[in-house]
């Protein structure tokens, strides 16, 4: 049976297995027993390679030679493999804050809840009355994934972590984090991604965006022209190598994306903490061994930059300060702090929780632990009852013979009658979670949704509206310009909610109108699709709608301080053109003068239905093909019809309504994608 005091936590990297055995001390210390380095024969992301084939030598090897039998086991799962979300709860009952958490959860995790194992941790500010939650997931797929490989060689883990949890519960047990610990950044710079997390007194913050090692050995491929394994080796070794400022410099557009990115996740925090002091960054992981990345660093985002060189509250078991196996730990504590991490969350150290083992998987080896008991629980429970068997058997005939009393007959017949009236009122079974205080919240969210809508609506049409005289100029229609831009008719707003997952390989294609949300990857986000339908008074309507409406929505898509994102298929927008009816007359002036009682008569020429099936440009028909003898017969009309309108012209409209050339139906959706800062991967 795995002991609860000792535990053994395991990191499994893309460039080596990286262990750490802890043992508690029982006063709130601990010591490490063991410790385990195994370098993969291959990175992980050297191209080419199979990473499973990789991985199952590399833990062949740590399995064969170390014992994890006797200790519980955690392990860890990349950042960029798993979801951190941070949200600010409203304020409620503490019994009621899970039920408020899972609707944080369905709103936050981009995947149906029954598709990944989740758990959180909530945080409480000493100077706010604020609670924030920390909510971490994982799919199902890809932990079932890791733990099968892991069992294949008998390591069959208790708890799954985030490595950056992992990370910031090592750091913040070995420097004993409190309420007076200034601002932190901690950087784990891995082999193909960077964790961050930002710790301040009673909040946590973890980002994942995708530099790493990996990064830096391309960069050394490109400009030295070397295979990647001799760049790996060569970029291990620059500290130590003459060579150390050539490949600095050829390293540095790396340290440059490097830098960015952390200013940005900082200032991103900031905007989101107002009151956050950050004053120094801490670094683990063997790419700190760069030469010249700490001061880079500095330089760049005026902090105090270090990295760990030893662990302050831990030492290797039987060793003493300054012997060989001492300082090789030391050596290690770059790499080990996951690890450590790790290991101190199997001991129930860990400051911040969130353990993603699948509840299946806890509770089956819940179970076989408990098994040697239920034997021995067995034998002591058949001698009692061999020993109390004659007695109660007795007792039990002597009562049988006896008919029940009628006051209890009474009592008991209540009592069953009243435990069906229960049973058929529903009172009896488990009730369904109030989500009251949920629903009350979610009242007001994105209140102010419609009026911004309606506000674009305006932008919208008053960008078109300024833009028509430039366009009756361009059109060389200077009348144009006095009609309206566009008109519009209509306003219909859908809410669509997040849509569930679905297997079947032809839902999409049955989804109807959800066909678009699925093409612009948005069905997973609540969102509102908006639906316009304008009169338009300008020539060339489809270029007037794509070069004014269209382009608004492509320039303001994404604004600072409104909730949404414009989203919209291409085009955006639907035009129908406007055409005479092929019974309308043609009329000229005076015409209604002879109509009248007593007028000299009408001439009118009905248009023949089929010349207004295809549009005339200067009594000729637009189009390519043979010339029909219908075709032929049809420009002689158009051409007669040219003469008659310079000796007689038709009279122009008289209504006060300037003509529509066409209706147009716009689309789009104002979509509610979570903020996230850019380059976000997962840690987002």
């Amino acid at each position: 049976m795995p002991s609860t005091s000792v535990c053994w936590g395991i990191e499994i990297g893309a460039s080596a297995i990286k262990a750490l055995k802890l043992e508690a001390t029982g006063d709130g210390g601990v010591k490490a027993l063991e410790y385990a380095l195994i370098q993969h024969p291959k990175p992980l992301s050297t191209p080419g390679v199979d990473a499973n084939d990789v991985l199952r030598v590399s833990l062949g090897a740590f399995a064969s030679q170390y014992d994890l039998s006797k200790a519980s086991v955690a392990v860890s799962v990349p950042g960029h493999a798993g979801f951190a979300r941070f949200a600010k709860l409203p304020p409620v009952e503490p019994k009621k804050v899970p039920d408020i958490v899972k609707f944080e959860a369905m709103q936050q995790i981009p995947f149906p809840l029954e598709q990944v194992e989740w758990d959180y941790q909530t945080f409480v500010s000493p100077d706010s009355p604020e609670v924030e939650v920390g909510i971490f997931a994982i799919t199902k797929e890809r932990v079932a994934e890791r733990l099968g490989m892991l069992a294949d060689f008998g390591i069959n883990p208790d708890h799954v972590v985030l490595s950056p949890i992992a990370a910031y519960n090592a750091l913040a047990y070995d420097l004993a984090f409190d309420a007076k610990t200034p601002g932190t950044i901690i950087v784990d710079v891995g082999t193909t991604s960077t964790d961050l997390v930002v710790a301040t007194p009673g909040r946590v913050w973890v980002r994942t965006f995708p530099i790493g090692g990996h990064q830096f050995t391309e960069a050394m491929v490109q400009q030295f022209q070397l295979s990647y394994p001799k760049a790996e080796k060569l970029k291990r070794e620059a500290e130590d190598s003459k060579h150390a400022r050539q490949v600095f410099q050829a390293m540095r557009p790396v340290f440059t994306d490097m830098a960015a990115d952390i200013q940005r996740s900082i200032g991103y925090y900031q905007s989101l903490n107002k009151d956050a002091v950050l004053t120094r960054l801490i670094g683990i992981g063997s790419t700190f061994h760069l030469p010249g990345l700490r001061k880079y660093l500095k330089q760049q985002l005026s902090l105090d930059v270090y990295r760990i060189e030893q662990f302050k509250r831990l030492n290797l078991d039987g060793t003493r300060e300054g012997d060989e196996k001492s300082k090789a730990f030391q050596d290690a504590s770059l790499n080990l702090c996951t690890a450590y991490g790790l290991a101190l969350q199997g001991l129930g150290l860990n400051a911040v929780g969130g353990n993603l083992m699948p509840v299946s998987m806890l509770r089956k080896s819940m179970w076989k632990e408990k098994v040697p008991w239920f034997g021995m629980a067995a034998g002591v429970a058949a001698a009692a009852a061999a020993a109390m068997f004659i007695g109660p058997v007795k007792d039990y005939f002597d009562v049988s013979g006896k008919a029940p009393d009628a006051v209890i007959r009474t009592a008991t017949d209540r009592a069953a009658k009243l435990k069906n009236e229960a049973n058929e009122a529903g009172v009896t079974s488990a009730g369904e979670p109030q989500l009251d205080a949920a629903n009350s919240v979610a009242l007001i969210d994105k209140r102010g949704t419609m009026a911004r809508i309606v506000l674009d609506v305006q932008e919208m049409l008053a960008a078109a509206e300024g833009a028509k005289a430039d366009w009756a100029k361009a059109m060389a229609m200077p009348e144009a310009a006095d009609r309206p831009a566009l008109t519009l008719d209509s306003l219909v707003t859908t809410y669509q909610p997040p849509a569930a997952e679905s297997t079947d390989p032809y839902a999409a294609s049955a989804a109807g109108e959800d066909d678009a949300s699925n093409r612009l990857k948005i069905a997973q986000y609540p969102r509102v699709k908006c639906e316009m339908t304008l009169s338009s008074y300008q020539p060339e309507t489809r270029r007037f709608v794509a070069e004014n409406l269209q382009r608004w929505m492509a320039q303001h898509s994404k604004r600072e301080g409104v909730g949404y994102t414009i989203r919209f298929d291409e085009p955006a927008f639907r035009v129908q053109e406007v055409k005479v009816a092929a019974t309308e007359a043609v009329t000229r002036p005076g015409d209604e003068a002879a109509a009248a009682p007593g007028g000299k008569g009408v001439r009118t020429g009905p248009r023949d239905a089929r010349v207004e099936e295809r549009p005339l440009a200067r009594g000729r028909l637009v189009g390519g093909g043979p010339e029909t003898p219908a075709m032929l017969a049809a420009q002689s009309q158009s051409a007669a019809a040219e003469e008659l309108e310079k000796v007689a012209p038709l009279i122009e409209d008289t209504s006060g309504r300037p003509p529509k050339t066409a209706t147009v139906t716009v689309t789009w959706w104002a979509t509610f994608v979570p903020a996230q800062p850019a380059g976000e991967g997962g840690g987002q």
